[in-house]
């Protein structure tokens, strides 16, 4: 009996040493760079309104600035799913969408029957989703496409051997009809974008496209396509050549997994070091690491007024806040100014600054959009265009509080405490 149990007891103790091991190295794999990241702050000569900013911008991101795109802002959820499902409804040719959380009995559903009645009149429709995002999408909704011949593809499912890599998610919001229009920004298909704001739906902006940048929209949506399916898409259904639709400088950022690939974080920073006047930041998460920080402190410190607009209570992931606030006492200190959106969950990601640059899709301020996500913004130049969107902000900031340091010093020991257990998993967060 003696040596049954020690048996038993060895064998438990390896079991658990197993474990331990797996879920470490899972971890240390999804947290560590691989490459080499951007570790010291940027100093430059040149402000966002000089011609070397358009010029070094390219290539540091590696995406063209096209010059001929026109852009319709589209406020919460319902107006965001009345302009895509229309869009849907009148493709002719080709439908691409990649999303990260796709559910809901109303939203995923009105989404599903249009997808499905595209591809029953014979356009080729593609829909990316995320695996981990999509998780609660019913079986009804997702056969429902594929018996009508959308390809479907839920991407990046957990598996025992992709643990190095099953924190990596698709959080792009893409939806591109037939090559010529486009949509991005920060809403998913759910039905937590549904109804009012005031009764709590999500507040969220998303943006409708035309012009040569759509076709960068693609190339962004291929990218992640060939990786999941092996697939190219290509031709004059995908890719259409556009007359001009507008007079907007537009260009896409994209990144991937891996700070070697990751330039939203890069181009964030470049922008605070050229900017001059004011930088106003609007995101869902904000969670980034110490040498953004840096750079948001750094930037204050230049006589920049920086803002940043973010969730208060009414977030959906409390622990993030309290992580996050954990960090903020030296941006408090140099003058940044943070505000807490009262009303709902505030998802909005949005930069401006000088009021002549914004950047706006699907990148939070945090590390999971720094490092661990598939991420897909569009920058504008236009004061025209900047104007619309600081009009916007305003009214948001408006309905939000500014957090003090007097406040940061006043804050309950049991936030301060969860938020020290939630900063042990910072890296993921």
């Amino acid at each position: 009996m003696k040596i049954k149990l020690n048996i038993k007891g060895i064998l438990i103790s390896l079991l658990t040493l197993f474990l331990v091991f797996l879920i470490g190295t899972v971890l240390f794999f999804n947290a560590v760079p691989k490459e080499k990241r951007l570790l010291e702050l940027i100093n430059t000569d040149h402000s966002i309104e000089d011609p070397e900013f358009i010029y070094e911008s390219c290539l540091l991101i590696g995406r063209p600035w096209t010059k001929n795109n026109q852009i319709e802002v589209l406020e919460n959820g319902e107006e965001i799913y009345d302009s895509m499902v229309e869009a849907i409804n009148s493709a002719e040719r080709t439908i691409t969408f990649e999303t990260y959380e796709y559910y809901g009995d109303e939203a995923a559903q009105r989404f599903s029957e249009a997808f499905s009645a595209a591809a029953e009149r014979g356009v080729k429709v593609h829909a990316l989703l995320d695996f981990i995002g999509s998780v609660n999408a019913t079986d009804e909704q997702l056969e429902m496409m594929e018996e009508a011949g959308v390809e479907l593809i839920r991407w990046r499912k957990p598996s025992w051997y992709q643990f190095a890599r099953f924190n990596h998610r698709t959080h792009r919001k893409l939806l591109i009809i037939d090559g010529n229009i486009g949509f991005t920004g920060g809403a998913n298909v759910g039905d937590n974008w549904l109804g009012s704001v005031e009764n709590g739906a999500y507040k969220d902006y998303h943006y409708k496209i035309r012009g040569s940048l759509v076709s960068e929209l693609q190339a962004s949506f291929s990218e992640n396509w060939t990786s999941a399916s092996g697939r190219l898409i290509y031709g004059n259904d995908y890719f259409s050549i556009q007359d001009s639709a507008g007079n907007k400088k537009m260009q896409v950022s994209s990144s991937h997994p891996r700070e070697g690939k990751q330039k939203m974080r890069k181009m964030f920073i470049y922008s605070m070091a050229s900017a001059r006047d004011t930088v106003r930041f609007a995101t869902a998460y904000f969670y980034p690491d110490q040498l953004f920080l840096d750079a948001l402190q750094e930037t204050a410190e230049r006589g920049v007024t920086v803002q940043i607009l973010v969730p208060g209570e009414s977030i959906d992931k409390g622990f993030v806040r309290h992580a996050s606030v954990n960090n903020w006492r030296g941006i408090l200190e140099s003058g940044v100014e943070i505000y807490e959106y009262q009303p709902s969950m505030y998802h909005a990601k949005l930069m401006i600054a000088d009021n002549r640059m914004v950047s706006m899709g699907s990148s939070n301020l945090d590390n999971r959009s720094f490092r661990l996500n598939d991420e897909t913004n569009v920058n504008i130049l236009s004061e025209e265009f900047a104007a619309t969107m600081t009009e916007l902000y305003k009214n948001d900031k408006s309905e939000a509080e500014r957090y003090t340091l007097k406040m940061w010093e006043n804050r309950p020991y049991s936030n301060r405490l969860y938020g020290w257990v939630t900063e042990l998993f910072g890296a993921h967060l």
